[in-house]
């Protein structure tokens, strides 16, 4: 688990390593195949699975916050060609203010 906190931490210096395991602990068996365990930052698809999954069943955030929230997560990460599904998780929740609800 501290190899997702270092991934997280090139983004956010001060990730709560709590955190950070609940939604390693949320992904679970997604974790374990490489593919499912990145993002694809370019496929619509996987970007709507995003939204539906993460931001409106799990931190209850839909519309177009939930859209701005993952622009700004690919932004931010875009420098990155594996995208770990933990940071990129960490970071919408960030950007939607739902870290603490986690």
């Amino acid at each position: 688990m501290t190899d997702y906190l270092a991934d997280v931490q090139k983004y956010d210096s001060g990730a709560d390593e709590a955190i950070v395991n609940k939604i390693v602990r949320h992904l679970g068996i997604a974790l374990r195949n490489r593919d499912s365990s990145l993002v694809s930052a370019s496929d619509p698809k996987e970007l709507e699975r995003v939204k539906e999954k993460w931001c409106e069943k799990k931190l209850g955030i839909s519309g177009a916050d939930a859209d701005s929230a993952i622009d700004a997560t690919v932004k931010a990460m875009s420098a990155d060609r594996s995208k770990s599904r933990v940071t990129f998780y960490y970071l919408v929740a960030k950007n939607l203010g739902k870290l603490h609800t986690l």
